[in-house]
């Protein structure tokens, strides 16, 4: 009888070990598995940050080529003025010579 007590014994210790053994790696897969969620999110951020300057670089560049395009227009119908239209072409030379006729009132206004 005292094998039995004293196998059973072995036996409760062996299942309690097991238990503990068991907790202990199942608590080491969950913290194995939150370090690597903080490694990937850490590695996330600086990416985050980067995507974001280079998002507000292209809105710059966007304004930026939107403005160059309404230049280009602006001088694209100025210069089509200039060889199609002897009126804008004569309104044109005579305020750059600063020429007038007798009588004539001329306004001008400064551009800010």
């Amino acid at each position: 009888m005292a094998k039995r007590k004293s196998a059973a014994v072995k036996l409760h210790r062996l299942e309690a070990r097991t238990r503990v053994i068991r907790g202990v790696t199942s608590m080491v897969f969950v913290v194995f598995c939150l370090s690597i969620g903080f490694v990937v999110v850490a590695t996330a951020f600086p990416q985050r940050r980067k995507l974001q300057e280079l998002q507000a670089d292209l809105e710059q560049a966007k304004v930026r080529e939107t403005e160059a395009l309404a230049d280009r227009e602006y001088h694209q119908i100025e210069h089509r003025a200039l060889r199609e239209d002897p009126a804008f072409l004569e309104i044109q030379a005579r305020d750059r010579l600063e020429y007038y006729h007798q009588g004539e009132r001329v306004l001008k206004f400064k551009h800010q």
